[in-house]
């Protein structure tokens, strides 16, 4: 397709006797918000890794802009534009939020020797935090004086000022209250309304999923079962699907036995 971004095609993944994906086939198109549903050890993770160049598949092929890639290690992927924000965000907590934000990206002055542009790190980092509707009180406060919401919230917003046209969002709200989540939905929804970033999103909250994404895949051992826009289901219809599928595997399970 023609805004097709990324694409996974029939990928499969083993890890020894353990098959963690089978014939997956994901496509995410330009400007899009693609939800990522799933148990755990369904198989998102391992998924999420063969896209930001972590793993290789044992089958299939990955293609960006539509040509097949073989991407080689994370960055490499990231030099294509594939970022990805895991649930442990790589913040240094030490850090101010600054220099978080130009965290191996530092911007460097070299007259009348090489040192840190401190100056324009700040400035750069204030105005593109403001920019994307990032509340913290100071780019200068170490980032473990900050709550998760915010911490999430910068991890999103570096991965965006690096020039990242395809973010991958691990979980980003695992584990956090109903505040600082709603910080971090708010931000997907700005970034959805720029049309140059797409985003796929592991969620576990049906709700959240329907709220702010186009559409949403179920991964079920190991396959996507399930690929509609969210604009045509429902929490009821998600609900359903889930139990059936565990039904299946609960029979199959029995009938192996």
């Amino acid at each position: 397709m023609p805004d097709e971004v990324l694409r996974v095609e029939n990928v499969a993944k083993r890890f020894g006797p353990v098959t963690a994906l089978r014939d997956i086939t994901l496509s995410l198109q330009k400007g899009e918000v693609l939800g990522l549903l799933g148990d755990n050890g369904a198989g998102k993770s391992t998924l999420i890794k063969i896209m930001c160049g972590f793993h290789k598949p044992d089958e299939g092929r990955v293609l960006v802009d539509g040509e097949p890639v073989e991407l080689q290690s994370v960055v490499h992927a990231r030099s294509l534009g594939i970022d990805t924000v895991y649930q442990d965000l790589a913040l240094v907590d030490e850090l101010s939020v600054f220099h978080n934000m130009f965290l191996k990206r530092e911007r460097i002055r070299r007259v009348p020797f090489p040192m840190l542009d401190n100056r324009r790190m700040r400035k750069l980092a204030r105005g593109h935090l403001d920019e994307m509707g990032v509340d913290v009180p100071s780019v200068d406060v170490p980032v473990a004086r900050l709550s998760g919401g915010q911490r999430q919230a910068i991890a999103v917003a570096r991965t965006v000022f690096s020039d990242a046209r395809i973010i991958l969002l691990d979980e980003p709200l695992a584990a956090m209250g109903a505040k600082e989540g709603a910080m971090i939905l708010d931000l997907v929804k700005r970034l959805k309304e720029r049309e140059d970033v797409s985003i796929v999103m592991i969620a576990h909250n049906y709700v959240h999923v329907l709220d702010v994404c186009d559409r949403v895949n179920l991964v079920q051992d190991g396959r996507i079962v399930f690929d509609k826009p969210t604009s045509q289901t429902s929490v009821e219809e998600l609900t359903e699907l889930v139990v059936d599928e565990y039904r299946k595997a609960r029979r199959a399970a029995s009938n192996g036995a």
